[in-house]
């Protein structure tokens, strides 16, 4: 789904690509490195037992369990994963990052493993379409597709970012924003979890989006047994049972 331009530079870009470990070189550790954010419920968050979980770490797990590798799951910033990645501080990673034409020359992108869009979200009575956010401030993560989707719509007064979701609806809640900008599954959630449906409104989507793994540029090996992993969880069941445990309803790319 979410999660926008990051303009890299030359410098991160060859970073330490022989630290990148092929498939080969994961399969006799026996361990296969994870990226994610840990800040991104329900796809990747830390439970209130401090315990990582969501439809990703879900997915993830089945992955390795698929690959026969025992996962290691590091949390980090969401505007620092892409990078990591190339240094060699993940095998690869699962953060909800949208497909862009900016990323894929910086890493390569698995086939999706689901879709969605970026939602607009406002307070009862707020702006709910793109034609109602003119003279208004608009809250988006930094770092997304959110952020880039919300650059782009003319007329919009301010475009205010953080470093977390949570704390752009916290200051949609508290009148410091008009609108908030984030994935529609992300809204749906926390709008139920914070019971705020009578406080709260979902407007149209102001983008669609597929969302993939990433691995380091040019790791074809571990591209090609990530593909083939989830396409065999895709066809035995294992991720329709994962997709409707969080979403009730299979949420892959049609």
């Amino acid at each position: 789904m979410r999660k926008a331009l990051l303009v890299f530079g030359i410098l991160a870009l060859g970073l330490a690509f022989a630290q990148v470990r092929s498939f080969d070189q994961i399969k006799r550790s026996g361990e296969i490195r994870i990226g994610t954010e840990g800040e991104f419920p329900p796809f990747n968050y830390f439970d209130e037992k401090n315990q990582l979980t969501g439809f990703e770490v879900d997915l993830g797990n089945a992955i390795a369990e698929k690959l026969g590798l025992k996962p290691r799951w590091i949390a980090q910033a969401f505007d620092s994963l892409l990078i990591q990645l190339n240094q060699g501080r993940f095998d690869f990673v699962i953060a909800s990052h949208g497909i862009t034409e900016e990323r894929a020359k910086a890493v390569d992108f698995t086939n999706p493993h689901y879709c969605t869009g970026g939602i607009l979200v406002s307070k009862k009575g707020g702006p709910k379409t793109r034609k109602d956010l003119q003279g208004k401030v608009v809250g988006v993560q930094i770092g997304t597709t959110y952020m880039e989707a919300a650059q782009k719509i003319p007329g919009v007064k301010q475009v205010r970012t953080y470093q977390k979701d949570p704390d752009a609806l916290q200051d949609l809640l508290a009148g410091r924003i008009d609108a908030w900008i984030t994935d529609r599954f992300v809204a749906k959630e926390a709008i139920q979890e914070r019971k705020l449906e009578g406080t709260l409104q979902l407007g149209e989507l102001v983008f669609q989006e597929r969302v993939a793994m990433a691995v380091a540029k040019g790791n074809k090996s571990l591209l090609e047994a990530l593909n083939q992993a989830l396409a065999d969880l895709m066809k035995d069941g294992t991720y329709a049972q994962i997709s409707k445990k969080w979403f009730g309803e299979d949420v892959r790319c049609k």
